[in-house]
């Protein structure tokens, strides 16, 4: 019987073969240049700076508050300094009367009324401590002296109408009733030294600054010809 012959190798997958050929079936993706990528991500992170930078800004503006006309502020300082230097204590002058003031733009006169209120803040003051103290003849003396200096800057704000001028004859009203306002401040140190009351440095410490005020204020009314320069509003 003729015997079949079978060519070797018929049935078998060369291992090699079949992979080349998959290989050539598989499609190759195109390779993203290097110098795209780059850009790409430049300016995905230019953009989210750009963003953050966006949103501080917008925070900052919602949360801080507007500031004052710089002119306005500016103006106010001014007009205040310039009445306050011809007093023997410009710089207390200029921040009591600045720490009172709401108007941007002051004139000499709500300017000198301000003074006014802030020499009767402080004689008040000195007037309830003296009140605490020993009550000897001396004290009770000073003590009327202080309540008859408060009268007297009490008229010197009433005669100053607000949306009225202050006319010469006002003017020199207001003058008289401060001077008898810091007179009266005097006597009455005065008195406590002359009569040995111990407590003459402690009130010549608490009065410091209401005889301060009180000569600023003076000093503003009788220098009050000088500011014609500066409107009233």
């Amino acid at each position: 019987m003729d015997s079949i012959n079978v060519p070797k190798g018929y049935g078998k997958v060369n291992p090699e073969h079949h992979l080349e050929v998959q290989a050539q079936k598989i499609p190759q993706l195109p390779k993203r240049p290097i110098i795209s990528t780059l850009v790409i991500s430049a300016i995905a992170g230019l953009t989210l700076v750009i963003g953050l930078m966006l949103v501080a800004l917008i925070h900052k503006s919602t949360t801080e508050p507007i500031d004052e006309s710089p002119s306005l502020s500016t103006s106010a300082e001014s007009t205040i300094k310039t009445v306050c230097n011809v007093t023997l204590y410009p710089e207390p002058c200029y921040t009591s009367i600045s720490s009172l003031n709401s108007s941007p733009k002051p004139d000499p006169q709500s300017i000198l009324k301000l003074s006014l209120q802030v020499s009767i803040s402080e004689l008040s003051q000195l007037s309830l401590v003296l009140k605490t103290m020993n009550s000897d003849a001396a004290v009770r003396d000073c003590r009327d002296q202080v309540e008859d200096a408060l009268s007297q800057l009490n008229d010197s704000v009433s005669a100053m109408v607000v949306g009225e001028g202050l006319t010469e004859a006002k003017v020199k009203d207001v003058q008289t009733w401060v001077s008898s306002a810091v007179t009266d401040q005097e006597t009455c140190l005065d008195g406590l030294e002359e009569m040995g009351s111990a407590s003459v440095d402690d009130v010549k410490k608490k009065m410091r600054k209401s005889m301060e005020f009180t000569s600023n204020s003076l000093a503003i009314v009788a220098n009050f010809d000088k500011f014609s320069h500066i409107p009233l509003h």
